[in-house]
């Protein structure tokens, strides 16, 4: 077996959402869903919010899944648009990890408090297909929850709006932008991070 079939394999099931007014009120947020295949099992980390049950379903059959399939749950932070469908994985273990503690090799979580106080990011060491028949790349992807929701805050350097500690909420952006070849924003699609693109949120 090569060394990468062996590293953890990152499936984004659903893209997060957020909709706001001309005021700049949100709406309507909804999560990204991502899947980890792991070693140790299938992990889900957030799972979206009421409404989103049917596409996620249908993402994991895609996949050859079920619900009842799913090993593992870890949700960023409490919030209810990125935990409403834990109830969908009635087989999962719920699980609350604390800082640097490793979910399965190659995944290991971040503490990234700011937007909420239990704020976490996830960390995979990833086997990423290019797509061209080459042998997969190892790349660093952060699923980051609302610690970095949309690439217009990595873009504009700006923490999330919803935050109840600024200066926790930049650091948790600059750990995250430090460390990640690619992320899995809370409420947008995947994007990566550029080595000129790493300067810091002040």
């Amino acid at each position: 077996m090569r060394p990468d079939e062996m590293l953890p394999r990152v499936f984004l099931l659903k893209a997060g959402s957020i909709e706001r007014d001309l005021a700049g009120i949100i709406l309507d947020a909804r999560s990204s869903v991502t899947l980890i295949k792991t070693e140790r099992g299938w992990i889900i980390v957030d799972t979206g919010q009421v409404g989103d049950e049917e596409e996620i379903l249908k993402a994991l059959a895609d996949l050859g899944l079920e619900g009842s399939d799913i090993d593992i749950i870890v949700n960023t932070h409490s919030h209810p648009d990125h935990c409403a469908n834990n109830r969908l994985f009635s087989r999962a273990m719920k699980m609350y990890p604390n800082d640097g503690e490793e979910i399965a090799p190659g995944v290991r979580v971040l503490a990234t408090p700011g937007h909420s106080p239990d704020s976490i990011s996830v960390l995979v060491d990833a086997a990423i297909q290019q797509g061209d028949g080459t042998t997969p790349a190892t790349r660093r992807v952060v699923i980051a929850g609302d610690a970095l929701p949309t690439l217009g805050n990595f873009q504009k350097r700006v923490p999330p709006a919803v935050h109840y500690d600024r200066a926790l909420a930049v650091a948790s952006m600059n750990k995250i932008i430090e460390m990640a070849d690619m992320v899995i924003p809370g409420h947008e699609r995947p994007f990566s991070v550029g080595e000129e693109m790493q300067n810091r949120v002040q």
